[in-house]
């Protein structure tokens, strides 16, 4: 079935969108996917704030052009369904998570800052930490050094606190 002119402009608008703040893109085949495994797939890259599409070739090869993308576009061959995320390690995971999963999904190449990276790329991508646990790491590393200070602050009253308590007991025991 052919998109009309209008249906394709807003296919472009929307991919445009979707990539001009990405930071990393993955393409993989996904010839044999039912429809519920597809929106599976596409309820958990929301999830994970992933962008996931399946767009004709050639309205995808028009819109990366000139973009950090483009270097993917001779890869826009077949039934293809694009992801892009602003988070690479979050695009790596959901496609990664998903090909493990349903084997007739197949991650061809992705790219990153306007450069392409393989499958094993791909997959060291999927094992690291993702943004939101290095900023909770990054958070309990500021932290570490007040929550250290007040209680050594703490320390001292407690002590003296212990003290009394103590010569208090010893008092009523003589």
């Amino acid at each position: 079935m052919s998109l009309s002119l209008e249906q394709k402009k807003a296919v472009i608008s929307e991919v445009s969108d979707a990539i001009g703040s990405a930071q990393a893109g993955v393409l993989a085949e996904y010839r044999g996917l039912t429809v519920a495994q597809l929106t599976a797939l596409r309820k958990d890259a929301r999830n994970s704030g992933v962008w996931v599409k399946v767009v004709k070739n050639n309205l995808a090869r028009r819109v990366i052009s000139g973009s950090d993308f483009e270097c993917l576009s001779e890869h826009f061959v077949g039934p293809v369904i694009f992801s892009a995320s602003e988070d690479p390690v979050a695009v790596a995971k959901v496609m990664s998570r998903f090909a493990k999963d349903n084997d007739k999904l197949k991650i061809t190449v992705g790219a990153m800052n306007g450069s392409l990276i393989d499958l094993n790329a791909i997959e060291s991508l999927s094992k690291l930490p993702g943004r939101d646990e290095l900023l909770a790491k990054l958070m309990g590393t500021m932290n570490a050094p007040a929550q250290k200070f007040v209680s050594t602050l703490n320390e001292v009253p407690t002590a003296f606190v212990r003290m009394l308590s103590a010569i208090a007991e010893a008092k009523q025991a003589a």
